[in-house]
């Protein structure tokens, strides 16, 4: 029943894309075809999971005037029923935590997932643009986060300068659907939908559905000073719950070197969320990250080395439902969100292969981190008790020349406990001493 409904849903779109010339008299006709595969072994007995989606997008962007655009994009996730994701691991009573992300974790028995998630009108005016609706947006605390099938996306006005040494964004958001979910929510409801961690005696958070905030107020301003030295600068502000500023000045030190510097410095805004102690998502007062990366580039690839430190007197706090972080450190399938004195350390390498007569490119990102946590048991300081681990990605993306549209691409992780851990499987269960593999097939046309 399942692979019905996915040729129902597919075939139609690949038959519209075919007919690329009529459609581009009147407009553009783009999108997505994902299908993907994920796997998670956990460390001895305790459950493992399987899951197998697919889906993907259609847009439609229509020119009405000369600088006014419309456009409109659907989303899809389809649940091709390799496992039955809501039976939960017998030891910890829990479910999968990856896996699930695939379809709506909210509602696991909906097979199949449909989100309007772009609706919006751009007008473009010389260098500026003004977008009202439901957009995607890149920011490193609100981004799509590539890494499930339904990316995160958003609801409000944006604005944007571009000239040839700058850029000014601003924009007033009032709705999030978060990825891994199937609707919009707003601000204050979509905090919460993803695993609320401990607060700060160690039982469960009650932020969930608690949580007061009506809008985000973001801006940002990337500039060269000179031609070697540039800043990044973000704003976020989360009406009633923190404000968030970063910055981020890069050095050229030569064509093959380059230094960058990132500080993050959140503070609680209102009330955090919620007047009552219990109840409260941004339960401190501040909280400061602060990185340092160096890359070098050479012929044989890119290599890179990043620290990144959280400072002790506040938990780094960002809603996991609203994107990755995008910090220095940051490597797929973990966080340092919802931790204080925490220390990461991450070697990077990049290369790109030519083989079959170059008919076939790999690109391979090696990812090896050293993750240094606060005691699991600290609820103040690791929020989501997580261990002391090393972590490290091989992810592989595969450019066939005779099929320029295909886009496969290929990650493994393994997550490995450091330390002396104590004897719980809920400190180990899709955190630690685990296997993680995705295999993505996208088809773009």
């Amino acid at each position: 029943m399942r692979i019905l409904l996915v040729l129902l849903i597919w075939l139609p779109i690949f038959s519209m894309a075919q007919d690329t010339v009529a459609v581009k008299k009147k407009g553009i006709l783009s999108g997505q075809w994902r299908t993907y595969y994920m796997m998670t072994s956990n460390k001895g007995e305790l459950k493992d999971f399987n899951a197998l989606a697919t889906g993907g997008k259609l847009k439609y962007q229509y020119t009405l005037l000369e600088n006014l655009e419309i456009g409109a994009a659907l989303y899809n996730a389809t649940n091709l029923g390799l496992q039955d994701l809501s039976n939960p691991d017998a030891t910890t009573g829990r479910l999968s935590r990856y896996e699930e992300g695939l379809f709506d974790r909210l509602n696991l028995s909906n097979d199949a997932v449909f989100l309007l998630g772009e609706l919006y009108a751009k007008y473009k005016l010389n260098h500026q643009a003004f977008t009202l609706g439901r957009i995607k947006v890149n920011t490193p605390l609100i981004n799509p986060e590539d890494g499930r099938m339904i990316p995160t996306l958003v609801q409000g006005f944006w604005y944007n300068y571009k000239a040839s040494k700058s850029t000014i964004q601003f924009g007033l958001l009032n709705e999030i659907a978060p990825r891994s979910t199937g609707q919009f929510y707003g601000i204050g409801e979509s905090i919460g939908t993803y695993p609320v961690g401990r607060n700060n005696l160690g039982s469960a958070s009650q932020y969930a559905d608690n949580t007061l905030s009506d809008y985000i107020l973001m801006a940002n301003v990337d500039f060269e000073v000179t031609d070697d030295f540039n800043v990044r600068i973000w704003n976020q502000y989360v009406d009633n719950i923190f404000n968030s500023f970063y910055i981020k000045p890069g050095y050229k030190i030569s064509e093959s070197l380059m230094l960058e510097g990132e500080w993050l410095h959140q503070n609680k805004a209102g009330d955090g969320g919620s007047g009552i102690d219990s109840l409260r998502y941004f339960n401190q007062k501040s909280s400061d990250v602060l990185g340092m990366k160096i890359a070098y580039k050479s012929k044989a690839g890119l290599v890179s080395l990043s620290y990144n430190r959280i400072l002790p007197h506040g938990q780094f706090i960002s809603p996991r439902e609203w994107g990755r972080e995008d910090l220095f450190s940051f490597q797929k399938r973990e966080r340092s969100e919802g931790s204080a004195d925490n220390h990461t350390l991450v070697l990077n390498y990049k290369q790109e292969f030519k083989i079959l007569k170059e008919d076939l490119n790999l690109i391979s990102i090696l990812s090896i981190g050293k993750h240094w946590k606060p005691d699991v048991t600290n609820a103040i300081l690791n929020k989501y008790a997580m261990p002391d681990y090393t972590h490290i990605n091989l992810d592989i993306f595969f450019k066939i020349k005779k099929i320029k549209n295909l886009r496969p691409e290929l990650l493994i992780t393994s997550k490995m406990g450091n330390g002396d851990i104590q004897d719980n499987p809920n400190f180990y269960f899709n955190k630690v001493d685990l296997f993680h593999l995705d295999f993505i097939i996208n088809y773009n046309f």
